[in-house]
């Protein structure tokens, strides 16, 4: 795989300062405020020279992204699959090119679809309800992981989110093994987006997500539970509730489906089999 990255790296593509009058709403005087704000923008997906979907997304590690975005697309099996990646900045945003092989071009060309979404929410080029309800394959990979591995992993995620430090509007998408130590961190404004680009950098590791589990900042939508499963890993970890797609969705696959993650207590919708402790 070919890489071509232009986007410019670093803070500047991550955040930009606010400078606004802080209003106060009690007994406090006002005050001018300061802070950082994430980056938000639009993402175009070009396969094959189609235009196949945009995006609003944080523009950092757009290769990981587009990596990441292809396999949960389903349009590649590994990153081997992908010839090449062109990144590059345009006028209002940014343009990710990428090139596959014919069997991966002629799926994307079937779906291709030109739409603004606010993430990649895992419906790009589906048109009916049949396609979304579509069977997962089953997860196989399996790990047996402690209830004080995920509580370990909660507590260590805060130093692996600078720029959600920094800005307190962005989500992260960990990598963790079964003892609880995270291994990779993505941030994205949109969740989706974060678990695709940690999914992307992943394969580029060669890290395979059977190996450990997913944890989002994020509520557990259906879509979340989708690439997840898609990645074959066995378990995810949210800090928010599910949906009721997301629950059926991860029971029928097989997935460890662990919600309401907190310090102190979580809510496990499937898999309890799999938590010791």
């Amino acid at each position: 795989m070919r890489v071509y990255d232009q986007v410019v790296s670093g803070p500047q593509a991550q955040e930009t300062a606010l400078d606004r009058l802080g209003l106060s709403l009690g007994r406090e005087a006002d005050a001018r405020i300061a802070r950082a704000v994430p980056v938000e923008a639009p993402i175009a997906i070009e396969i094959g020279g189609i235009g196949y979907a945009v995006m609003m997304a944080t523009p950092s590690d757009l290769v990981d992204y587009a990596i990441g975005f292809a396999l949960s697309e389903g349009l590649a099996r590994t990153p081997d699959d992908i010839l090449d990646i062109h990144t590059h900045a345009v006028e209002g945003g940014w343009i990710i090119r990428m090139m596959l092989p014919p069997e991966g071009t002629k799926k994307a060309m079937a779906r291709a679809r030109v739409r603004v979404t606010e993430s990649s929410c895992g419906l790009c080029g589906i048109d009916n309800i049949e396609q979304v309800l579509r069977p997962l394959p089953p997860v196989t990979a399996r790990i047996f992981v402690e209830r004080s591995a995920i509580s370990r992993a909660l507590a260590a995620l805060p130093e692996h989110q600078p720029l959600s430090q920094s800005t307190g509007a962005v989500h992260a998408a960990a990598f963790c093994t079964p003892t609880g130590e995270i291994v990779l961190t993505r941030e994205d404004v949109g969740r989706h987006n974060a678990l695709d680009k940690l999914i992307g950098a992943l394969a580029q590791k060669s890290i395979t997500p059977a190996t450990g589990f997913f944890l989002l900042t994020a509520r557990c939508s259906y879509e979340l539970v989708e690439k997840t499963v898609r990645a074959n890993c066995p378990m995810l970890v949210t800090i928010s509730a599910p949906t009721t797609l997301a629950v059926e969705r991860a029971t029928r696959a097989g997935l460890t489906l662990v919600t309401l993650a907190r310090a102190d207590a979580a809510l496990v919708v499937s898999g309890l089999e799999n938590i010791a402790g």
